[in-house]
């Protein structure tokens, strides 16, 4: 049995704007985009108050917050705050798979200092986040990734929850579907159409019937609906690609409808891309129709992607008539890869719980 910790920050690039800077404390603060246009990177919880949400159009988010104060991120600060937390993390354990900046598990099944119980540990590390930072953490502690995601989200700002063995069963059959960690928006409305609600009905299906309707990753759900899930941590992991996709629930018919929705979708990509000190040499478009057969379409640079205007340039050479189909688009995704890691930019049964 393992003693698992998923660490996310609170709304982290809007605190860190708002701890560098005191006129920005207490009020709605979105990074990312204007109002003129542009797409939410992060919001802090005074905006998210409103319903403004990172991947948001700004001028929507004008809208909805009239005072909403916009800063330009700034990515460097973010990844020096990011190294200083997972060096606390590295104070614990060596078994740290970082996800993003601001999200992180940690296997802590045998601690390099601290107490055994993995409680107390979250509560140490929750604590010197605060005091090297000044940022708040949330904290879910189980004993296997899914559950310890789930956990960290439960008590939200500031939070800490466990999910004990003993208790796993009851909580995921309580579970509302659309809070499966790897179960988006128009897959749990799928579900929900199946008479699949909470945790309880999905561990009601069988595993042939689940990936009858939802394909290789119908293993994933019967697992997952039984508290299973044997990930490691990855702690030496290296990213292949950086991708970012959206299901429609009105299919996209036409190629202005494919370029609109593709808009949002590169500017986040190319956020996330800053995040990384990679250089991308490829480009692929993906699409998923509504009879659910999907094309890709990738184009190759012989120097890595630097800016935006980059990566415009080869999405709109990879667009033309022929992908459209009458069953119409149901999935757009953009993702980078094929990165020089030559010219990488350097930065940067019983467990007491």
């Amino acid at each position: 049995m393992r003693k698992i910790i998923h660490i996310d920050m609170d709304a982290f690039y809007a605190s860190i704007e708002q701890n560098d800077n005191d006129n920005l404390r207490g009020k709605p603060v979105a990074v990312g985009g204007n109002k003129e246009g542009g797409v939410i990177a992060a919001a802090s919880y005074e905006a998210r108050k409103f319903g403004i949400k990172s991947a948001l159009s700004s001028r929507i988010a004008s809208r909805l917050c009239p005072q909403l104060i916009f800063v330009k991120p700034r990515f460097d600060r973010y990844k020096e705050i990011s190294n200083r937390i997972i060096s606390i993390f590295h104070e614990y354990t060596d078994l740290v798979e970082p996800l993003s900046l601001d999200e992180a598990y940690l296997d802590i099944t045998h601690p390099k200092i601290g107490p055994k119980s993995a409680t107390l540990i979250a509560i140490d590390i929750k604590k010197k986040i605060k005091e090297r930072t000044g940022l708040i953490a949330s904290a879910g502690i189980s004993f296997n990734k899914f559950l310890a995601k789930i956990a960290s989200d439960m008590k939200k700002p500031n939070g800490l929850y466990v999910i004990l063995p003993e208790n796993a069963e009851a909580f995921i059959e309580k579970l509302p579907i659309k809070k499966f960690h790897g179960i988006g928006k128009i897959t749990a409305d799928r579900m929900k159409h199946a008479g699949i609600f909470t945790g309880k009905e999905l561990k009601e299906k069988t595993r042939v019937d689940l990936c009858l309707r939802y394909g290789k990753q119908g293993n994933y759900y019967y697992n997952v609906a039984r508290g299973i899930d044997h990930r490691l941590i990855l702690s030496d992991r290296k990213r292949k690609s950086i991708s970012v996709e959206n299901t429609f629930s009105n299919h996209l018919m036409t190629l202005s409808d494919i370029q609109s929705n593709l808009k949002p979708i590169t500017e986040e990509v190319f956020r996330r891309y800053q995040l990384h000190s990679v250089r991308s040499r490829t480009i692929s478009l993906k699409i998923k129709y509504g009879n659910f057969k999907q094309v890709t379409r990738s184009k190759s640079e012989k120097k890595g992607i630097v800016n935006f205007s980059e990566i415009q340039i080869l999405v709109k050479s990879l667009l033309n008539q022929d992908l459209l189909h009458e069953a119409g688009i149901r999935l757009l995704g953009l993702s980078l890869s094929n990165f020089d890691l030559k010219k990488d930019r350097k930065t940067q049964l019983t467990i007491d719980f």
